[in-house]
């Protein structure tokens, strides 16, 4: 473009257009010395970025033609609607018609339009919510816009602050927000739209939206225009969605002293303690990087006749995973997997006349021999105890994430536990047979022993326990045979139900050692068996959904209770082990069978959900390639999606209480459900019913793929896998916390890629990672509460003890109900003392209410700033029993 000095009048060409240019030396930001050169320069190189967020919106303009003055003596502004007379023949345009007069408005459709806003020192460009079809005509809008303006004694930090918390019920509902720092005072949030609403209707819903956050909020945000109501607090102004209103366009300056820009922002910056306005050179700077955070909201349309409009995004669902599954494993490995994990040993010994072996002077001396002491978590006795006499016998089950995946399968005899390594697990069903492969005898100790066997020591790995309990042996042949029923915990992997095996030993199979572990057709063999199998069925087994039949499906008696995940977090993933991780839903827990056509949906308690959600049967017809789901039993989350497609938990309950057909047809109609399915138990297979559950995850997972097709309600969203880090540094757990976030949902769901479905348990192979942290606080005052919550709490404030005094953490004013208020009014009330505890600054402290801190509380709290405050903290509750000096940053 033209040069960056000289007065006089020069002709320069623009995007193909030729504008005459002046005065270039002319200063319009006396403060930074910023000429009008400097503005044509900026224009030229952010117009990239800023016409696609100003074309086809009519331009209103802000010009300061004699230059924006100072602080003390700002220069005077001109106003401007209607296209100048003067302008160029070439600028596009557009026309709004009112009842008595029809305004012109230039359109920023390219470069050179900005331009001549340069030289005609418009400054400021301000564009409403909404954009012109190519005919002329308005079209809806495609944004909606919180502007978060400070009162006297707010700033920006506090504005960061509330759009947190915009952010928070703006993904709520399933809408992306982009922060841009306005360049003046506050922060605006763009909400991209599709254009389906009106004006007057995005306008009601940014109005209710900031009530809604000054009801939750009311000592932070105001939502009321009146200049009173304002001082301490920021106001969501909700206006500017009106289709006479305009905002600033990004990218464009302001007419400050200096020559400030409204700044596209990442939240990542939102959220820094080091937030502040940019001006033009550090815009500059970030968009020659390529950083361009609002870029998804611009127009990229080629050509006039193709329109403007936002490129579309991705619904939630439709999210692409950074990596697959996962590979299915290789014939190489399922024939290492046959090797077991602690390897055979010796054995019982010499078997006497009754069938019993008698005991050897050391049975533990192989396993002693094996472990030492010193550095292995195992028990380790030093010598073989005695048989207990007058107690049953007891069974444990541990699973064993050692080299590779197996169960041990231990039997309490002679006072030690028989051990059999069991690749897959004991079978569940009778037509299942397991290869079991003998190992060294081990100590009754060993019945309770979990956690971590280190690297380097025999049997490094995770141990768990499976299932535990009694057994009453029927058989004990010496090398041979034994069969045993087994009556586990309720919740234990063997359902809670008497379970009747054999071990048979098969050294044809491969080794002496090797044996065939079954589960016995006849289960009903003893008296004590059948007593206590009725005992488990009444106690623990749920309703049978299905009507009028004895059997959920043909091949099961009872749905299978769902498998549970365990709270944790990223460190709670073994770095040697393979994860796949998938999104955690908001909704319902669902097992699902399918029985002749129609699907049985039951709840995590058994309560039968067929009838409640009946577009949910059109998962019966979805077999791959039209083949008959008869008989899979798959697991699930129900969930209702809200506007932007993702889980709303709130439209979900107005159907989870319907009882009436009519309601319920009705409700299907107005908020449909989706199935999001994530694991087979049984899938179809050659005419019979391939059993899953004992398979590895990435083969249920791969056979969910194969034999179920996706459809309007039923969905199978993709994982992230794996948790190894790759050439970037990056792993499928970064990814798939990232897509959470970006999606708004609760968190994620990280399952071993080798681990079983464990019905009812709740098993650390799979661990639930929530978007959320929670810290221990202590409680040092209180302020008084506006609106609904005058003459109570409105806020609480606390403390965190740090290097022997408490420092200050925030305030917290949501996660309350009244009942929680009158609580904590009682207790504080009784503990009130004249001085804060802890330095308060001044806004927070105004009209708070001090007391003795020694009441604990706990909060969700989004991050922890730099300044140690909570961003966004929510209350969970009082913490009874802890003490204040027994807290402490949990970070």
């Amino acid at each position: 473009m033209a040069g960056r000095s000289g007065s006089q009048r020069q002709t320069v060409e623009v995007a193909g257009q030729r504008l005459r240019v002046s005065n270039l030396d002319k200063v319009l930001y006396p403060e930074a010395g910023t000429t009008k050169a400097d503005v044509l320069d900026y224009l030229a190189r952010v117009a990239h970025v800023l016409v696609p967020q100003a074309a086809w919106r009519p331009v209103t303009r802000k010009r300061w033609v004699d230059g924006v003055g100072t602080e003390d003596k700002p220069g005077k502004v001109f106003f401007r609607k209607d296209l100048e007379d003067s302008a160029p023949d070439w600028i596009p345009r557009a026309a709004i018609k009112h009842k008595d007069h029809t305004n012109t408005y230039p359109l920023a459709n390219d470069p050179a339009v900005l331009a001549w806003f340069g030289q005609v020192a418009a400054l400021e460009v301000h564009v409403p919510q909404w954009r012109f079809a190519p005919d002329g005509t308005p079209r809806n809008p495609d944004r909606m816009v919180l502007d978060l303006d400070p009162g006297e004694g707010a700033g920006l930090a506090e504005c960061a602050e509330v759009a947190l918390l915009c952010r928070e019920l703006l993904d709520g509902m399933d809408l992306t927000a982009v922060p841009v720092t306005s360049g003046s005072k506050g922060i605006h949030l763009y909400v991209a739209l599709d254009g389906t609403y009106t004006t007057e209707q995005v306008s009601d819903v940014a109005h209710e939206l900031a009530r809604a956050l000054e009801a939750d909020h009311p000592d932070l945000v105001v939502s009321d225009m009146k200049k009173t109501l304002r001082t301490g607090k920021v106001l969501v102004d909700w206006s500017q969605n009106n289709g006479n209103k305009t905002t600033v366009c990004p990218y464009s300056l302001r007419g400050r002293a200096r020559p400030m820009v409204a700044a596209p922002r990442t939240w990542k910056e939102i959220k820094s303690p080091d937030l502040a306005q940019l001006d033009y050179l550090d815009v500059l700077e970030r968009v020659e990087s390529g950083l361009d955070p609002i870029a998804e909201q611009g127009w990229h349309g080629t050509s006039e006749t193709e329109g403007p409009g936002p490129r579309a995004g991705r619904k939630a669902a439709e999210q692409p995973s950074s990596a697959g599954d996962g590979p299915s494993e290789s014939k190489e490995s399922k024939k290492s997997k046959k090797s077991g994990g602690n390897g055979a040993a010796g054995r019982t010994g010499k078997k006497g006349d009754d069938g019993a072996a008698p005991a050897p002077a050391d049975r533990l001396a192989e396993y002693r021999a094996k472990r030492d002491a010193t550095k292995t978590r195992e028990p380790v006795p030093e010598e073989s105890p005695a048989p207990r006499e007058g107690e049953e016998p007891i069974f444990v089950i541990q699973e064993h994430h050692a080299r590779r995946l197996h169960y041990d399968f231990r039997l309490e005899h002679s006072g030690v536990l028989v051990s059999w390594a069991v690749p897959k697990g004991p079978p569940l069903e009778t037509d299942e047979n397991r290869l079991a492969v003998q190992t060294e005898d081990h100590p009754m100790e060993y019945a309770t022993f979990e956690g971590e066997i280190a690297k380097g020591e025999y049997g490094a790995g995770q141990v768990s326990i499976w299932d535990s309990g009694t057994i009453e042996i029927e058989k004990w042949r010496e090398g041979k045979e034994v069969i045993a029923v087994l009556s586990g915990r309720p919740d234990g992997g063997l359902g809670g139900v008497p379970r009747r095996f054999a071990l048979i030993n098969a050294p044809g199979m491969g080794g002496e050692d090797n044996w065939l572990l079954k589960l016995m057709k006849d289960q009903s063999r003893s008296p004590r068996d059948r007593a206590a199998r009725r005992e488990a069925q009444r106690s623990s087994a749920p309703k049978k959904p299905r009507q009028g039949d004895a059997r959920w499906t043909e091949e099961l008696e009872e749905p299978p209770a769902p498998m549970l995940a365990t709270a944790g977090g990223v460190g709670d993933l073994a770095p040697d082990d393979d994860w796949v991780f998938e999104m955690k839903w908001d909704g319902v827990r669902a097992i699902v069978g399918i029985v002749d056509g129609k699907a049985q949906l039951t709840s995590r308690n058994g309560r039968d959900m067929s009838a409640l959600y009946p577009e949910l049967q059109e998962l019966a017809g979805l077999g791959a390639d039209g083949a008959d789901l008869h008989g899979a039993v798959l697991d699930g989350e129900i969930v209702a999606l809200g506007a932007g497609h993702r889980p709303d938990f709130g439209l979900l309950q107005t159907r989870m209480k319907l009882t009436r057909k009519k309601e319920i047809e009705a409700a299907a109609e107005k908020v449909p459900v989706h199935l999001m399915l994530f694991d087979a138990l049984r899938v179809p297979d050659d005419g019979g019913v391939r059993a899953l559950m004992r398979e590895p995850y990435t083969e249920r997972r791969e056979a969910l793929l194969a034999a179920v097709e996706e459809g309007e309600h039923i969905h199978q969203p993709p994982a992230h896998g794996t948790s190894r880090d790759d050439a970037d540094g990056r792993s499928g757990v970064d990814d798939a916390i990232e897509s959470s976030l970006e999606l708004g949902l609760e968190g994620i769901i990280a399952k071993r890629a080798d681990s079983t479905y464990q019905p009812g348990r709740r098993s650390r192979n799979w661990i639930k990672i929530k978007n959320e942290k929670h810290q221990e606080v202590v409680v040092i005052g209180w302020r008084t509460g506006l609106g609904s919550r005058a003459g109570s709490i409105g806020s609480l404030l606390v403390a965190v003890p740090e290097d022997g005094g408490l420092v200050y953490a925030g305030r917290v004013g949501t996660g309350f109900d009244d009942r929680d208020l009158e609580e904590a009014a009682q207790k504080l009330r009784r503990i009130e003392r004249k001085t804060p505890p802890a330095d308060v600054p001044r806004a927070d402290a105004r009209d708070a209410h001090w007391v003795t801190p020694r009441l604990v509380g706990e909060v969700r709290y989004s991050e922890v700033t730099g300044g140690g405050r909570l961003r966004h903290p929510v209350w969970r509750g009082w913490r009874p029993d802890k003490d204040a000096d027994d807290v402490g940053w949990e970070e």
